[in-house]
């Protein structure tokens, strides 16, 4: 039997975590993170054992690989797409600058407008500068169904640390 505050502590960190996956549908917030620290907050109350500490090492890896697939998604994408090298480096930049200047979506909006108008200078074609802009696009979409499908991993991983 699970006493009541064993119970209201999963409620909430899974509560959480629910909240970080969604949040996984914008590129507002780091879902992955967010659905991390829920999991380390239940760790450092309720402890850690050899099966939980193997299984947050775990969530961990997935969290730092899943922020880092993001971007090389959107890149790869976006090159394939025909854009340079160089403007894939001046969006991620933007993006950066956008999101903390312009949240919520002020750095997609930037990144995007900079692989236009890099790809613009460059080809001096905006249908090619276009097409890159889509490319970046679509790597976005991608990277959010791969980013969904990490946090959904690392959501049942925690499930289990607690089942065990």
């Amino acid at each position: 039997m699970v006493n009541p505050g064993q119970f209201a502590l999963l409620f909430i960190v899974l509560a959480v975590m629910v909240f970080g996956l969604l949040s996984l549908l914008t590129v507002v917030l780091p879902g992955l993170t967010i659905i991390w620290v829920a999991a380390l907050v239940y760790g450092l109350i309720t402890g850690f054992n050899l099966t939980s500490g193997i299984l947050f090492g775990i969530i961990t890896l997935l969290m730092l690989g899943g922020s880092i697939i993001d971007n090389i998604i959107m890149g790869a994408s976006t090159h394939q797409a025909g854009a340079s090298w160089y403007s894939i480096a001046g969006a991620l930049v933007a993006g950066l600058v956008g999101s903390v200047a312009w949240p919520p979506f002020g750095g997609l909006v930037a990144a995007l407008l900079v692989v236009f108008v890099i790809e613009i200078i460059r080809l001096r074609n905006w249908r090619r500068a276009l097409q890159s802009a889509r490319g970046m696009l679509a790597g976005c979409g991608w990277s959010v169904i791969a980013r969904l499908g990490i946090g959904v991993l690392m959501i049942l991983l925690f499930l289990l640390w607690v089942y065990l």
